[in-house]
């Protein structure tokens, strides 16, 4: 007997409300971008497109990165952790700017002398990715 086509996502350990952490990160340098979630439609779609989908918590609904901004996230890998509770992509991010701030990376504030400081440029001004949304 063999294993259904989408039997893999069965060993997904979704959590109460469906969803599962996502840990993105850049292929080539190892860089951490972005923490997402992801129900069972995304991390499907994901696999078969090749392209990073997530699930949005505050829109409700698939967020296909790069579906505004163009920044979209290859698929190079996709990883399930040791304790099956947190998936990693590993991406190539196209056009180097994985935040909605205009940043290659989330990460940017770092935990200097008891305060968040901003450590990384603005690459892109998000108006001009996203316009006045």
């Amino acid at each position: 007997m063999t294993a259904p086509a989408n039997g893999w996502l069965d060993e997904v350990p979704w959590n109460e409300q469906g969803l599962i952490p996502v840990v993105t990160q850049e292929f080539s340098s190892g860089r951490v971008l972005t923490l997402a979630w992801m129900n069972r439609d995304a991390l499907a779609e994901t696999s078969s497109s090749g392209q990073a989908v997530y699930w949005s918590r505050s829109r409700g609904k698939l967020w296909r990165k790069g579906e505004e901004s163009g920044h979209v996230q290859r698929i190079v890998e996709i990883r399930l952790d040791c304790d099956a509770d947190a998936i990693l992509l590993r991406v190539d991010q196209v056009g180097g700017i994985a935040c909605h701030t205009g940043r290659a990376s989330c990460f940017f504030r770092k935990l200097e002398n008891g305060r968040w400081v901003s450590t990384d440029p603005v690459l892109k001004d998000p108006e001009l990715i996203y316009g006045d949304k």
